[in-house]
């Protein structure tokens, strides 16, 4: 198997496409490998300079501590994939997930997460991260950024160009996008 690796918006982070899938469950964050049984997961968050691991469908982004070099950590990671999926693993994350229970939601709050799923999260996991709707009050939008998105020096950036204009655009309720 061939895993190949590619750069994201932050340097601190680095995105594995395994050329498998990923995740059954959608996208999930894990920082700490005491919350995961996963062999491959905490065998990742062992790894010295090792700060979390986000992951979707097709890909996984490691993170990493500034002080640490890609150079270091890239093929042990590559090798912990390799071996997972050459034991037999044909995916990371595989459980039956309860579904978000959606009939307290808002009609507004109903279409930020449309325009977020459709429109702005295809882009976000193309540079290794994702973004999740948290909450939606007198006109602000919360979200919380994953993945190569947390703590990417540019995710500011991102927030107010381009995720709280699109949203702007098309909800005028919305004011304003933070990220907890």
């Amino acid at each position: 198997m061939f895993v190949q690796t590619q750069k994201t918006p932050n340097p601190n982070s680095l995105k594995f496409l395994p050329e498998k899938k990923v995740s059954n469950d959608g996208s999930i964050e894990i920082t700490d490998k005491q919350k995961s049984d996963n062999e491959l997961i905490r065998n990742i968050l062992s790894i010295n300079g090792v700060e979390g691991i986000f992951l979707s469908e097709d890909f996984l982004s490691v993170n990493k501590k500034e002080t640490k070099d890609w150079e270091e950590l890239k093929h042990i990671i590559i090798s912990f994939i390799n071996d997972y999926y050459s034991n037999g693993n044909d995916v990371i994350l595989d459980s039956k997930k309860e579904k978000k229970n959606k009939q307290n939601i808002s009609e507004i709050e109903n279409q930020i997460e449309k325009i977020l799923e459709t429109k702005i999260r295809p882009a976000v996991e193309k540079d290794g991260g994702d973004i999740k709707f948290i909450d939606f009050k007198k006109g602000i939008v919360t979200v919380q950024l994953q993945g190569s998105c947390s703590g990417c020096p540019s995710s500011t950036m991102t927030l107010k160009q381009g995720v709280q204009n699109l949203l702007s655009h098309y909800i005028p309720e919305v004011k304003e996008v933070i990220a907890i």
